[in-house]
C-alpha cells in the first residue's frame, strides 16, 4: 500500500509534469519566433548554465528553507515564468521567462527526488522509481495528446496559459500537504568532493554519465525534434501532438514493470538492450519520408522503447547507491538534466553549420548513444 505522503508526491509529480510535457516541444519553436535557431540554442546554454551553478547550492538552500517551502517557491516562480511566456510580447521577458522556467523546472525535479527517496526507506528502489516514472510520464502521453488541438484553437500562448494553472495546483499542493514532512540535515558538501565522490565510485561515475547521454537525448529531441518535424516535414502541430502522444506510450506502459524487474535481475541487461533499441531506431528518423507519418510514429515510438529501459535502470541502479540525506549527490546527478542542455546546443551549432541538412542531427545523436551502450557494458550490477 502506498503512504498517504507517497500519494501526494505522485499527484505533484503528475500534475507537475503535465505543465512541463506541455511546453518541453514547443519551447524551441515558440523562442524561433523571436530569434534564429543559433539563438535558440545559445538561450538554452545560459538556462543550463545557471541552473547547474544553482543545483550545487541546493544543499545550502535546503537546509535554510525545507524541501517543502522550496518546492513551493520554485513551484511559484514556475507559474510566473509561464503567465509571462502567455502574455508578454516583449523579446527580452519572454527570453528571461523561459530561462527562470528551465532553472525552476530542475529545482522542482530534484525536490520531488528526495521525497521520494525519504519516502521510500525500506521498499524496493525500483519498483517505486518505475511506478513514479509510469505516473509521471502518463501525464506526458496525456499532455501530448492535447497539446496539438489546443495549439490550433490558440497558439503557443495558449498552452502556457494551461501550464500556468497546472503550477497553481501544485503550489496549492504544497500549501495544504506535508507539513509535517521532517527535513534531514542535507550534508553540505564542497563541488569537488562531491566530483571526487564521483570519480572515487567507478559504478556511480558510469551511472552519472549513462543517465547524462540518456538526457542528452531527451534534450536533442525536444529541441530540435518538433523544429524538423514541423519546418522540414511539414508536420501541422496536431499531427505533432498525435506523433508524440504515441511516441510517449512506452513510458507509461514499461516504467513500472521494468522497475520491478531491476529489483529481481539487476539492471545492465535491460541498459543494454534499451540502448540497443533506441540507437537503430534514432538512425532510422532521417530515411523516413514527409509521408511516412505512421512509419516515423513507430520508429520514435521504438526510440522511447529503448529511452525508457534506460531511464528506469539508471534512475533504479543510481537512487540503490544513494540516500536522501546526500542531497549534494542528488542535486549533483540531476545536473545531468541542464548539462545536457549545454551540450547538445553547443554540439548541435557546428553540426548545423557543416552538416548538408537537418536531418543528419539524428546520425551524430545515434553516434553518442552508441557510447552510452559501451559505457553500460562496463557497467556492474549491483548485487
Amino acid at each position: 500500500m502506498l503512504s498517504k505522503h507517497r500519494k501526494i508526491i505522485y499527484l505533484a509529480g503528475f500534475l507537475f509534469s503535465i505543465p512541463l510535457a506541455l511546453t518541453s516541444y514547443i519551447n524551441s519553436s515558440f523562442l524561433e519566433s523571436y530569434v534564429n535557431e543559433y539563438y535558440v540554442s545559445i538561450i538554452y546554454i545560459v538556462a543550463s548554465v545557471i541552473a547547474i551553478w544553482g543545483l550545487l547550492k541546493m544543499p545550502k538552500i535546503l537546509n535554510r528553507l525545507g524541501n517543502r517551502h522550496t518546492t513551493l517557491l520554485f513551484s511559484f516562480l514556475s507559474f510566473v515564468s509561464l503567465l509571462t511566456l502567455a502574455i508578454s510580447q516583449n523579446k527580452w521577458l519572454v527570453i528571461l521567462a523561459v530561462i527562470l522556467y528551465f532553472i525552476s523546472t530542475d529545482f522542482i525535479i530534484a525536490s520531488l527526488d528526495i521525497f521520494i527517496e525519504d519516502f521510500s526507506k525500506n521498499s524496493g528502489i525500483g519498483k517505486l522509481r518505475g511506478l513514479y516514472l509510469m505516473i509521471i510520464n502518463f501525464s506526458w502521453v496525456l499532455a501530448q495528446a492535447i497539446s496539438g488541438s489546443i495549439i490550433e484553437k490558440s497558439s503557443y500562448r495558449g498552452i502556457y496559459f494551461f501550464s500556468a494553472f497546472f503550477m497553481v495546483l501544485v503550489s496549492v499542493l504544497f500549501v495544504l500537504f506535508l507539513r509535517d514532512f521532517t527535513d534531514p540535515k542535507y550534508i553540505k558538501v564542497p563541488v569537488s568532493k562531491t566530483i571526487k565522490f564521483f570519480l572515487k565510485n567507478k559504478s556511480l561515475l558510469k551511472s552519472y554519465f549513462i543517465n547524462l547521454i540518456l538526457k542528452f537525448f531527451f534534450a536533442w529531441m525536444v529541441i530540435y525534434t518538433p523544429i524538423y518535424l514541423h519546418e522540414y516535414l511539414n508536420f501541422s502541430w496536431e499531427k505533432i501532438g498525435l506523433t508524440f502522444t504515441i511516441m510517449l506510450i512506452p513510458f507509461v506502459i514499461l516504467d513500472y514493470p521494468l522497475g520491478k524487474l531491476s529489483d529481481k535481475i539487476g539492471e545492465k541487461k535491460m541498459l543494454i538492450i534499451g540502448f540497443i533499441i533506441a540507437i537503430l531506431a534514432t538512425l532510422a528518423i532521417p530515411f523516413v519520408p514527409a509521408s511516412g507519418f505512421i512509419l516515423l510514429a513507430v520508429i520514435l515510438f521504438l526510440t522511447r522503447v529503448g529511452a525508457a529501459a534506460i531511464e528506469v535502470m539508471s534512475e533504479s541502479y543510481f537512487f540503490k547507491e544513494v540516500n536522501e540525506r546526500e542531497a549534494d549527490v542528488i542535486s549533483f546527478f540531476r545536473n545531468t538534466y541542464p548539462l545536457a542542455y549545454i551540450i547538445g546546443p553547443l554540439l548541435a551549432i557546428p553540426v548545423l553549420l557543416f552538416v548538408p541538412s537537418f536531418e543528419y542531427l539524428f546520425f551524430v545523436l545515434g553516434a553518442v548513444m552508441l557510447y552510452g551502450l559501451y559505457l553500460t557494458l562496463k557497467l556492474k550490477d549491483i548485487k
